[in-house]
């Protein structure tokens, strides 16, 4: 096997790891993943910190406005501009 199949850069790991987070990527894109992951600091790094941000943003609770308020607050606002128009 030659080496660059088997070793992979590291923006070709943040890729592959971003892939793995959504469940996009291949089993050998996983094993790559994993021997890139158990030597290079960086990749394992940014592995981390995209399981936390992944982790953050799967439980936020995070409340919108309704159709209704925006189409509202989009009203006022035009309603302002056109004041100073």
């Amino acid at each position: 096997m030659k080496k660059r199949y088997l070793f992979i850069s590291c923006e070709e790991a943040k890729h592959i790891c971003d892939k793995s987070q959504y469940g996009e990527a291949t089993g050998w894109e996983r094993i790559k993943l994993a021997l890139r992951l158990s030597w290079c600091h960086v990749t394992r790094s940014y592995s981390t910190k995209n399981k936390k941000l992944s982790n953050v943003m799967a439980n936020a609770e995070v409340d919108c406005l309704k159709n209704e308020e925006r189409k509202k607050l989009k009203q006022q606002f035009e309603e302002e501009l056109a004041k100073y128009q």
